[in-house]
């Protein structure tokens, strides 16, 4: 028996962490003085979505937001009433090349496993945010529920990683510019020139530019397409979309999705507040099984990374 727990950043709705039985630790977030809590139980999907407005609104009217990494003490403090239950852990984990993040869950399970030896912590490296690693988790449940044990979920899931794509744009490139991912002169041109980017994590799981667009309609649109050319069985997979208070973009995206596939779900959710900070309002994300990330929509052979994990599913 194994416990599946995420942080935060997994971007979960509440809905999905409690038919899913996935424990969440939260990052905090502070606006001033004031904390708050990267994910909240018991939520509906209305009630995300205003806590999100709130959010952002504030973001868009000139608070600063500071996000604290987990470390290695919450990390043990979160895992240890499992172990002490006899029960392992399975952690999937936002991207070591975004955040310290998997280095602290690394430490507390190293000295953990020493305490408890008999027990086992197993950590997958999402080498990616927000639903990338939601959408991992629930499929840990699902194949934990098939009766696969935890070494060979943790595998699939780590193999799976390298195929989960993420990509997103922003509305507006200052957000970019204070992360460091972009100079200043760049994002005030950029803005000027009405440019949207489309970013999303390489091969190492690192943030990058994949292509310009003018025009926020232009570059939903080419989310859109850049899901329906890369997406890979989705009739077998969930999609995730994630937007910063841009609920009727993420509908229209989800539209022009399904005008062209049929997929088996869909999860849209307010973008978490730790990551959604640092790219800022409006952004929309997508998230879903492709073809390996540095690929780009080339054909892929029968031991494609991604096929293990649809058949240990089906």
């Amino acid at each position: 028996m194994f416990e599946i727990i995420v942080d935060s950043a997994a971007n979960i709705p509440a809905e999905h962490v409690e038919k899913y039985r996935i424990h969440v630790i939260p990052f905090i977030n502070y606006m001033g003085s004031k904390e708050i809590p990267g994910f909240e139980p018991g939520l509906t999907p209305e009630e995300e979505r205003a806590h999100g407005k709130l959010y952002y609104d504030a973001i868009r009217a000139g608070a600063e937001v500071k996000t604290s990494l987990i470390n290695s003490a919450g990390f043990e403090e979160n895992f240890e009433p499992y172990l002490k239950e006899g029960k392992d852990i399975l952690y999937i984990s936002l991207s070591s090349n975004i955040s310290g993040t998997f280095n602290a869950a690394r430490i507390a399970a190293d000295s953990l496993m020493e305490k408890y030896p008999d027990r086992r912590v197993c950590l997958v490296n999402s080498l990616n945010a927000s639903l990338a690693q939601g959408i991992l988790a629930i499929y840990a449940r699902e194949l934990q529920e098939k009766g696969y044990d935890l070494k060979e979920i943790a595998d699939v899931l780590q193999e799976t990683a390298h195929s989960m794509n993420g990509t997103f744009t922003v509305d507006d490139l200052k957000y970019l510019a204070k992360t460091g991912r972009l100079h200043n002169a760049t994002a005030r041109i950029g803005n000027l020139l009405n440019i949207k980017p489309i970013l999303r994590g390489n091969a190492e799981g690192f943030i990058v530019q994949f292509r310009l667009c003018r025009g926020r309609k232009k570059s939903l649109n080419a989310l859109a397409d850049y899901v329906c050319d890369n997406i890979v069985q989705p009739l077998k997979q969930i999609i995730g979309i994630a937007h910063a208070d841009s609920y009727e973009d993420s509908l229209y995206v989800m539209k022009r999705i399904t005008d062209r596939i049929k997929v088996r779900e869909f999860i849209n959710t307010s973008y978490d507040f730790c990551t959604g900070s640092h790219v800022g309002p409006d952004t929309i994300a997508l998230f879903f099984i492709g073809y390996d990330r540095e690929l780009g929509g080339k054909l892929i052979n029968e031991r494609c990374r991604s096929k293990r994990i649809f058949d240990m599913l089906t």
